[in-house]
């Protein structure tokens, strides 16, 4: 590379750097414990529900956080965002502030006040254990009242995108989560359109039957709506679709967020939920009719034998609901006979050998991707002919 354009682009790259570093506007806060109940209490400190739906310490690992505060040893800053109302809005911290709340008996989880907690497991002054927040020497609570934490404050005049990406470079201290509960609370930092569309499909009744063989669990951790993310990013983004699903997910979810507007060949609302809602009503009219037994079994693995069971398979979702779009547009959930033909045909590729050879582990590439989705794209064509 000449030198003169070395330099050039190099000057460019700190300039870009410069720009950025000086487009960020924050601030420091030393909050006492009691000051943030009380901003709690008043709506000045706003824990979005999506994300206090996450506090999941346990009993035991509270309790040592109040023991910590008590015994007034250090404990890592919070972050909060500042809203254009003026509140502050809570985006790391979560298990921290929670657990103080739940202890003075003043979290509320889906409007729903939480029993206060009792102390257990304290292991540095295990005489903790027993006591409530009201059964606490006055001494201790005053001291726990006033105890301190460092608040870093995004101001409201940071750049949306700019505030997400922080953000998503902050490594919380609590529970792990997983991938798509971080997606919904960290993209509404962007906006929250696109993902409350995603909550609102993983309610449909229709794709609820064809998932219905997935767990209690995974649905507590949004998995669900992950499906749903999964059908859209493929549905519009195949393309770009390379091994890594998670990475994948996440930066479709990002494009189809843009605060600024997302583009129509990203995400259409009209034309792209509609076609979510002919899907899965077609594919369960047709598992209803495909003789596979339970019809939601239609994305349940097969084994060697053969045998359809009741474990969720991702990649027969895959195959499934993206396969079909090649005939989606002929497809008439009313038409009896159609139907009845699209649930034979569903028969058909569930007992096929060659399924299992799309659909077994180690299929998560881009190749195989595009391999499966043909397979099952071919056999579905057959219900029209």
């Amino acid at each position: 590379m000449p030198q003169a354009k070395f330099l050039a682009d190099e000057i460019a790259l700190i300039d870009s750097v410069d720009r950025n570093v000086s487009s960020v506007r924050t601030r420091q806060l030393d909050l006492s414990f009691n000051e943030l109940a009380d901003m709690y209490e008043t709506g000045e400190l706003i824990i979005q529900p999506e994300y206090q739906r996450l506090f999941r310490w346990t009993s035991g690992a509270q309790s040592r956080f109040i023991e910590t505060l008590i015994l007034e040893l250090p404990v890592p800053p919070i972050f909060l965002m500042e809203t254009e109302e003026n509140v502050y809005e809570l985006i790391d911290g979560l298990q921290r502030i929670s657990s103080y709340l739940n202890f003075r008996g003043k979290l509320a989880i889906d409007g729903k006040l939480q029993t206060p907690l009792e102390l257990e497991d304290c292991d540095i002054i295990p005489e903790l254990n027993g006591h409530t927040y009201e059964s606490l020497p006055v001494s201790l609570v005053r001291r726990l009242k006033r105890n301190f934490i460092r608040a870093e404050i995004l101001r409201k005049e940071n750049d949306h995108r700019l505030r997400y990406y922080m953000f998503k470079r902050l490594n919380s201290g609590g529970e792990s989560l997983e991938p798509q509960e971080i997606r919904n609370c960290t993209i509404r930092l962007l906006s929250p359109d696109f993902n409350d569309t995603l909550m609102s499909l993983a309610k449909n009744e229709d794709f609820k039957y064809c998932i219905g063989t997935v767990g209690e669990g995974p649905i507590e951790k949004k998995y669900d709506q992950e499906l749903v993310l999964r059908f859209f990013a493929f549905l519009k983004w195949a393309e770009k679709y390379k091994h890594e699903v998670g990475d994948f997910l996440t930066d479709y979810m990002e494009a189809a967020s843009d605060p600024g507007g997302a583009r129509s060949d990203v995400f259409d609302p009209e034309v792209d939920v509609a076609k979510f809602a002919k899907t899965f009503k077609c594919l369960r009219i047709g598992a209803e009719n495909s003789g596979i037994g339970n019809g939601q079994r239609i994305f349940g693995a097969v084994d060697v034998r053969g045998t359809i069971r009741g474990q969720f398979a991702v990649y027969h979702f895959e195959g499934f609901a993206l396969g079909i779009q090649g005939i989606i547009d002929e497809l008439d959930p009313e038409d009896a006979d159609q139907m009845r033909r699209l649930g034979e045909v569903i028969g058909q590729i569930k007992r096929d050998s060659e399924v299992r050879k799309h659909t077994g582990g180690g299929k998560n590439t881009g190749p195989a991707f595009r391999a499966r989705v043909a397979f099952f794209s071919e056999k579905l064509r057959e219900v029209i002919g």
